[in-house]
């Protein structure tokens, strides 16, 4: 056993058990990717996994590749499920049982982000829980892939599954399994998803129990408790040297969809001592359409932005216990059944952290950057593929530009704010489905000026070879670009046209439109944000400016209006 100094672990044991628990979470995550069937799992890593409190599901730990977004949504469920346990909603757990559930009102984002979650026994008791997402291409509902720009309520987004038994005792359950499967489209590719994903539960399973096996089940739940203490303590000292305050933002969506009007995110962030306060109140009220959050998801956008500036502090459920969010009741940003939620994972929870940006820069200056991109570029493409004769479910997620900060200029085509996914590769996505990239490049000129550049969002254009298809997008700034901070300018705006025909469209909601009827030979064409500029463009070093232009970043033109440099 490892030496103590009274009831306190050694440096060194304490440290090497971080690092495993931590190995654990990435094994999982590596085992999920690599296992998994669909190009958005396997390719892009859109997925996370995690160990939890048996207690009350709080973080213990999570993978270093998983999506930052879920850091607050999986012990939020989690916790969930032990609630539900606990008072006879869903039956008791057993060694072996893998729960699954993807319902936005218990501690979700939106319907195609579906957990698993997995009791780990020790000397028959439940010794902590491991859980998992992964975003499932298709989940149901009233358009290909889920993302349903215009609905008006949940069940038109798909299958909601409270918590239910996928798994009973290492077995999959055959009639949980048929009903997931007859209201899903492509549904025989599932089963290696799901395969996937209990897989990379049963490898943290494993390699727990060997963490424990060999340090002590008492040792390592002493710890978990001092990383907890450890990482709050870290968090305040962080927060200490902000000066006391309040700290004051906005942050806007295009629309929600339905109503093509602006939803506003008001934030009020209070310092105080050793503690943040953030209030949304004056936030605009539940819409119509798919762009509210949930509670789980807006925790967890505050989480994670605060994990952007501060990302030395280690991640557990300490390091949130210093930061407070005011529940936002009456607002979208606190969705109710029915309220669809479509959008609320990967672009109202975007914006929300773009909001922290915005107020904690005025705070940090020398710390936080100008907006980033904000958006995960949602495009689903669904139809029947006539050479191979089967359908298919295409979903393609892309980067943007991230904002410029005090030391250097945004980085181009980075993943969104909310993840690690990066796009799937291009020869990926022509193999597995009837389409051909006809242009995939830095979209030139949409990084914000400032005296440092936002990063270039990214430019592509996507032909239908083959069938006919039904196209929808759930995309988000394209009414307003990422903002730029202490002077900088805003980066460029999202932009979608569909050419069918020969004739172009542009949606009326900018960013925002669901099933687009397509054919062989029409394309999509998709710019994705820059990042927003950060200080006055007019203190940009010349040389960077000419140099832009050397690289084709600008035009000539464009650096004299931007930058007031002429070239």
């Amino acid at each position: 056993m490892p030496a103590f100094e009274g009831a306190k672990l050694d440096t060194i044991t304490l440290s090497v058990l971080q690092a495993a628990l931590q190995q654990v979470c990435d094994e999982m995550d590596l085992t999920f990717s690599r296992a998994a069937f669909s190009p958005v799992i396997a390719e892009a890593n859109d997925r996370s996994d995690g160990i939890y409190s048996a207690v009350d599901g709080s973080l213990i730990a999570q993978g270093s590749q998983g999506l930052p977004v879920f850091v607050g949504v999986m012990q939020y469920s989690t916790k969930t499920v032990i609630e539900m346990i606990a008072d006879g909603r869903c039956l008791a757990p057993e060694q072996g049982d893998i729960y699954i559930v993807n319902d936005p009102y218990l501690g979700g984002t939106h319907l195609m982000d579906v957990r698993f979650v997995m009791p780990v026994y020790r000397g028959g008791k439940i010794f902590c829980w491991l859980s998992n997402t992964g975003h499932w291409p298709d989940i149901g509902g009233s358009v290909p892939g889920g993302f349903s720009a215009s609905a008006t309520a949940v069940e038109q987004e798909g299958l909601r599954l409270p918590p239910v038994k996928l798994f009973k005792k290492g077995v999959l359950d055959p009639e949980i399994y048929a009903i997931i499967c007859s209201n899903i489209r492509v549904a025989d590719q599932r089963i290696g998803d799901i395969r996937a994903q209990a897989a990379a539960l049963l490898i943290g399973q494993d390699r727990l129990n060997e963490i424990l096996d060999r340090y002590g089940d008492e040792t390592v739940v002493e710890a978990v408790a001092e990383l907890r203490r450890r990482a709050a303590e870290q968090m305040r000292a962080s927060i200490a040297v902000i000066p006391d305050g309040i700290y004051r933002s906005q942050a806007f969506v295009d629309s929600d969809g339905v109503v093509n009007e602006p939803l506003t995110i008001n934030l009020a962030v209070e310092k105080k001592g050793e503690t943040l306060t953030f209030d949304f109140a004056g936030s605009s009220k539940p819409c119509a359409g798919p762009m509210n959050s949930v509670l789980a998801t807006t925790l967890s956008s505050v989480y994670l932005a605060m994990r952007h500036i501060f990302p030395e502090v280690p991640i557990s459920a300490g390091a949130f216990e210093p930061l407070t969010v005011k529940r936002p009741e009456g607002t979208f940003l606190d969705a109710k059944y029915p309220r669809p939620v479509s959008g609320c994972a990967a672009e109202v929870s975007q914006r929300i952290a773009e909001a922290v940006f915005a107020a904690m820069v005025q705070a940090l200056p020398e710390k936080v950057t100008a907006a980033p991109a904000g958006s995960s570029g949602n495009f689903a493409l669904g139809g029947s593929d006539p050479a191979r004769g089967r359908d298919y479910v295409m979903y393609q997620i892309s980067g943007g530009g991230y904002g410029g900060n005090a030391g250097h200029d945004g980085l181009s085509n980075g993943c969104s704010t909310i993840g690690i996914s990066k796009s799937p590769p291009v020869e990926i996505m022509e193999q597995a489905f009837p389409v051909l990239y006809r242009h995939y490049a830095l979209r030139e000129g949409s990084g914000g000026a400032g005296k440092h550049r936002g990063g270039f969002g990214l430019a592509y254009e996507v032909e239908i070879l083959r069938g006919e298809a039904r196209a929808s997008f759930v995309m988000d700034h394209g009414r307003f670009g990422p903002q730029g901070a202490l002077g900088g300018r805003d980066g460029a705006p999202n932009s979608v046209t569909v050419f069918r025909g020969g004739q172009a469209h542009v949606p009326p909601h900018l960013s925002k439109e669901q099933d687009i009827a397509l054919k062989a030979g029409d394309r999509v064409r998709v710019g994705t944000p820059g990042g927003g500029g950060y200080g006055d463009p007019r203190q940009r070093d010349p040389k960077l400016v000419a140099e832009d232009v050397r690289l084709g970043y600008y035009t000539a033109e464009q650096v004299k209006e931007m930058f007031g440099v002429d070239l």
